[in-house]
Order: C-alpha cells, then structure tokens, then sequence
C-alpha cells in the first residue's frame, strides 16, 4: 500500500512538471517568434515565413521535400528487391532479358509527370515574385565592403548600417547578427526593393522574407515583398562571399507599427538629412536634432 501510494505521488509530480514545463515551452515557441525572426541555435528547419511570398516559398519546399522522400523510399526499396531477388545463388544463370517496352515507357512518363507537377507551383511562385505589383514603398539597398546603404527616394533620406561590435553590444541585441541602423518599414507594407552594388558582389538575403538578391555594381535588381502586422525584426546577412569581412554584413529589417513609424521618420529625416543641390547650404545638427542654415 505504501509502494502504491509513493506511485502514485510520483506519477502526480510528474504530471504537474510536465504541465508547467509544456506551458513554458508553449509560451517560448508562441512569443518568441512575434520578437525576431532570426537563425535558432540547433535549428532544423526554415526559418518561420512572414509575407506572402515567403510562405508559398515554405509550402513549396514542403511539398518538394515529400516528393523527394517518396521518390527516395522507392528507388531504395527497388535497390533491396534487387539485391534480393537477383543475388548469386538463386541465379546462377543470370537472365539475358536486354529490353522491356512498357518499363522504358514508365520510367520516361512518369519522371515527366512528376516534374510537370512540380513545375505548376513553381511557375506560380515565380510570376508572383517577378510581377510588378502595386507597392507602398520603394527602398533602394546598395551593397559596400562591408556594411548596406539605404536609401528612401521619396522620404530623401539615406544612412549606412554597420554591425554593432561585440564589445558594444547592449542585453538585446544580437552577436554577429544586430546593427547600428537597421531598416525601418511600417509594418503591413508592401515594399519593393531597389538593389545594387558599390563594388564588389554581395547578396540581400532575409530568409524569413523570401528575399534573396544579388547585388551588383552598376546593374539594379527588384524584389518585392510584404512584411506582416506586427511590431518585429527580421535578420538577415549577406550569403555571397564578398571578401574577409563578408561575415560582418548583417540586415536588420525593423517593422513598426504606423504611428511609430512616422515619429521614426521625423527623427530620421534629421539624423539622415540627404545633402541635394537645394539644400546644399544647409547641414544637420544631430546632436541638437535640427537643420541650420550655413552662412
């Protein structure tokens, strides 16, 4: 009776540590995916999508991946028959048979099949990021050795974004992955973007957003994408090997909600004050936070 009850208060701690540690954990996988999307230590799997792009591209790797199973559980299972069926000692005279009309039609149709079936969803993806859709904003990114410039035509403003130091860094930012001025977007927009090159080759890269694009010196590439509701950062870094300090070119894409947004803007305009042939006789204060006119 007592080994019973010693069970039984067991199983019970138990369950109530299963509990909490699963609410805990739920609460992780929940709230932490709302703060950043960003590379997971240990991590298996995509990062999660934001956008529509992003996620049809994540249904697609999906459907791909089954696919590809299936094609790989068949061909090892015809291996095992094979090795089975044809080994030396049921056999000792091996079968002459050189040709097999219908088994050189399947294996001709089927493949042919199956990639017509990959290729719908392709084509789909495709056209929907190579069509030029209306957009709310237009950012033009260029690539330097090593840091991203950015640049909004219609705000005139632009600003370089280096990588904060380790021995610079605060409690919430990120080794190797925050910067000094990432890029701010009003959350719920839809943005194209405007991407070359200063010198040699790097790539834009923001996996959570479905945006992989070279830039190119002298050449000018478009993207667009969309970045859902919420107050959230997107990573990103340049995966082009663009010199000794390629692994020191991270992206920070910061969404705000609209309100935020524009008081960033207002801030910005001043800190970022873009010198034009108007303006040329005035500069920006930024410590005081204001625009003087030169004498």
């Amino acid at each position: 009776m007592t080994i019973y009850f010693r069970t039984v208060v067991y199983s019970w701690k138990n369950s109530v540590s299963s509990i909490f540690f699963g609410f805990f954990l739920a609460i992780f996988c929940f709230v932490n995916p709302v703060l950043a999307s960003e590379p997971k230590p240990w991590q298996m799997d995509l990062q999660e999508p934001a956008g529509i792009i992003a996620t049809k591209a994540t249904d697609l790797h999906n459907f791909l991946l089954v696919v590809i199973t299936l094609i790989s559980v068949f061909v090892l299972g015809l291996l095992v028959y094979v090795c089975i069926k044809f080994r030396e000692k049921p056999n000792v005279k091996p079968s002459k048979t050189s040709h097999n009309t219908l088994i050189e039609i399947i294996w001709t149709v089927v493949p042919v099949l199956i990639l017509v079936v990959i290729a719908i969803p392709s084509f789909k993806l495709l056209y929907l990021t190579e069509a030029d859709k209306p957009v709310d904003m237009v950012v033009k990114v260029s690539g330097a050795q090593w840091y991203w410039n950015y640049e909004y035509p219609d705000e005139e403003i632009s600003f370089d974004s280096y990588i904060v130091a380790e021995e610079d860094l605060k409690d919430d930012q990120k080794r190797m992955l925050d910067v000094d001025n990432p890029l701010v977007v009003p959350e719920g927009t839809r943005i194209k973007f405007l991407i070359t090159g200063n010198d040699v080759m790097h790539s834009f890269f923001v996996p959570s957003l479905a945006l992989q694009v070279y830039s190119i010196a002298g050449r000018i590439n478009e993207i667009w994408t969309e970045v859902p509701l919420g107050k959230k950062k997107y990573y990103g870094q340049c995966n082009q090997i663009c010199g000794v300090n390629h692994a020191y070119m991270p992206i920070v894409i910061q969404t705000l909600p609209i309100g935020e947004y524009k008081e960033w803007l207002k801030e910005a305009k001043v800190k970022f004050a873009k010198v034009t042939h108007k303006d040329i006789n005035k500069i920006a204060l930024l410590k005081e936070k204001k625009v003087k006119e030169m004498k």
